[in-house]
């Protein structure tokens, strides 16, 4: 058993501006569409009042106003006993479906998302500007919004019409990065990819003090080629329960503690707890994944060298002819050929084996894909017999959900149809 606490330094700010009499009516809960790029920056007043108590808690949605998740989030019901505290607010109620696919509620009080901001400006050398570059409406890009309120600095979005573009990037990095002061932004893996292999993207990144990447697990070889390029890159891991990203490079930020389950082999399920932490799901008193002040994430875990390691979801094991494999492991030595841009692992039931490993694979140039021989005989080699894909099929391009993580449920019924 491994746990890691690193103990809090931080000043807590305003929690709670009106409504701390007792006996006043339940918080309503107001869904905020928030709009893709600089339009983004509308829902700031919005923001400021929920994170001080003096206006409603707010439900981030997409620009459309994601009619479905507003329904399934009860946001036309006020905020229910438990579910809010008026020295301390619920600002935020943030949509996931997690790895499940059920829509759940985190409730966010304005402390844990205070508490990540104010640990994150620490750990990267003090506040500064902030370029959002991914949707807002999911907790990585609020928290760039939340930081910016807190930093008091203008904040600058990407133009995300069509989607997301290095040359696009580029320019809203020219005017964030003309304000004196330090500057910072957060991606996803894809994200980042994108912009290393554009010259202006390249050139945009370097200027930045630090780079955020999560949403998803960062192959080493992509981090390994943004430090080539100069850029200085900081992984994040974290979730909507914890206020976002709260181990950044596998340190916990100040104040979160990290507790690791190992079995013999030193990885185990992780768990969570500290000043970022989630208060519950909505409408769930006695949700199993909060229990005794700590967050299980369901994620699978080591700590090497005092920093942690995500191994990827327990639910995500293969266990073929009684073997576990760890998808993640799999994935990274695909991802070292030169060959392969970006790949997917899953089990699919077999009656053979149980589960076979497959692996779904975004080469680096369609038209010429790596043989398929090659890239098996690597993870044989690298991972062990039991971790060799018996099929490999290429893709344009893969699936994603939420910021940025693949769609293993997509691929999963594409595999089996």
């Amino acid at each position: 058993m491994i746990e890691r606490t690193v103990t809090a330094h931080r000043r807590t700010g305003r929690t709670g501006g009106g409504r701390k009499m007792a006996g006043m009516p339940a918080r309503e809960l107001r869904p905020l569409p928030v709009p893709a790029g600089p339009q983004a920056t509308t829902v700031l007043p919005a923001l400021r009042r929920a994170l001080d108590g003096d206006g409603p808690a707010l439900l981030p949605v997409a620009p459309d106003g994601d009619a479905a998740i507003v329904e399934a989030m009860g946001a036309d019901v006020p905020l229910r006993p438990g579910e809010d505290d008026p020295s301390n607010p619920t600002a935020l109620v943030i949509a996931t479906s997690g790895s499940t696919g059920t829509p759940k509620g985190v409730l966010l009080p304005a402390a844990a998302l205070r508490a990540s901001a104010e640990a994150t400006h620490r750990r990267l050398g003090g506040p500064g500007h902030w370029l959002l570059a991914m949707p807002a409406h999911h907790v990585a890009g609020i928290q760039v919004l939340v930081r910016a309120l807190l930093a008091g600095t203008p904040l600058e979005a990407v133009d995300a019409a069509a989607g997301f573009r290095p040359d696009r990037f580029a320019t809203a990095a020219r005017r964030s990065l003309a304000a004196p002061g330090r500057h910072y932004t957060a991606l996803v893996p894809t994200q980042l990819r994108r912009l290393l292999d554009d010259a202006a993207g390249v050139a945009a990144l370097r200027e930045f003090d630090a780079v955020l990447l999560g949403g998803a697990a960062t192959p080493p070889v992509l981090r390994e080629q943004a430090a080539a390029a100069g850029v200085r890159v900081v992984t994040t891991y974290g979730m909507s329960e914890t206020a976002g990203g709260c181990v950044y490079d596998g340190v916990p930020l100040d104040g979160v503690r990290l507790h690791v389950e190992a079995a013999e082999d030193g990885s185990g399920p992780v768990a969570l707890a500290g000043p970022t932490l989630a208060r519950g799901y909505r409408a769930q008193e006695a949700a199993s994944a909060f229990r005794d002040g700590w967050f299980h994430t369901g994620d699978l875990g080591r700590v090497d060298g005092g920093r942690l390691e995500i191994l990827g979801r327990a639910d995500d094991v293969i266990i073929t002819g009684g073997v576990n494999v760890a998808p993640v492991l799999v994935e990274r030595v695909l991802t070292e050929h030169p060959g392969v841009r970006e790949a997917c692992v899953l089990g699919i039931d077999d009656p053979e084996w149980g589960q076979a490993v497959v692996a779904v694979v975004v080469p680096a140039d369609p038209s010429a894909p790596p043989p398929v021989a090659e890239l098996r005989t690597s993870v044989r080699d690298r991972a062990g017999a039991a971790s060799t894909p018996k099929r490999i099929e290429f893709v344009a391009e893969l699936p994603l959900r939420g910021p940025g993580k693949p769609d293993r449920r997509s691929l999963r019924a594409t595999l089996t149809r």
